[in-house]
């Protein structure tokens, strides 16, 4: 195998553990020198910030061209993210089945920050028909001065699919031992949202052999990302 692919088919794996498994740069050198892949965690973390987001911008692009992204309800929502002991908010829009359609960091949580969130994920997937929310004000301020407010819902229970959906950021938000910018804060949470929807599988819902069928889909798509 020609040096050159060996390099990129080592990067693309690198870039995929590190994002995907709740690992540490260090986890991902030390597991693929058993593979006998002899890198330093530093090369990692060069290739995921140089990768990363490219790989990212490219799911995201296949996505939203084969209208994979749902517009019938969004699950909007919020949680605390702390950087150098300073609150910061992560708001995150999240489809019917899970798939996580935005991210976007603010240092507040009011209307200005909501609004600015709502526009640019209207731009990229257009506009909803439903909007869950939790019964922050800030949403129903944001969603009126777009002239949407009325497709607002804001029942109990309602928003579980979004309160879920943070859970794999949070593990690896853990294994990261935090954030220590805004701008890091912002650049993993986007490209970690891409990834997990390209592998999101949904295995509880799918028997063995769909679940591998699926899974050997994502892994091919994933291997082709700018392959050119």
């Amino acid at each position: 195998m020609p040096r050159r692919d060996a390099d990129r088919k080592t990067s693309r794996l690198a870039v995929m553990m590190y994002i995907r498994f709740p690992l540490s740069l260090r986890n991902v050198e030390d597991l693929l020198h058993e593979r006998g892949i002899d890198i330093c965690h530093e090369t990692v973390r060069y290739w995921w910030h140089r990768f990363g987001p490219m790989f990212a911008a490219e799911i995201r692009k296949r996505r939203v061209e084969g209208m994979r992204s749902s517009r019938w309800r969004w699950h909007l929502d919020e949680v605390f993210v702390r950087i150098n002991g300073e609150l910061h908010y992560l708001w995150r829009a999240v489809d019917h089945e899970g798939e996580v359609l935005e991210s976007f960091v603010t240092k507040k949580r009011d209307k200005n920050a909501a609004l600015k969130f709502l526009r640019k994920s209207l731009k990229r997937h257009g506009r909803a028909d439903e909007f869950v929310t939790d019964r922050l004000r800030s949403y129903g301020a944001a969603l009126g001065v777009l002239g949407i407010v009325d497709r607002q819902e804001t029942r109990r229970w309602m928003n579980n699919r979004a309160e879920n959906s943070h859970q794999p950021f949070r593990r690896r938000e853990r294994a990261m031992l935090r954030f220590r910018q805004m701008r890091t804060l912002q650049k993993f949470a986007s490209v970690h949202a891409s990834v997990y929807n390209l592998f999101n599988t949904e295995r509880s819902l799918h028997p063995r052999a769909s679940f591998k069928r699926n899974r050997a889909a994502a892994l091919a798509e994933w291997r082709g990302l700018c392959a050119g």
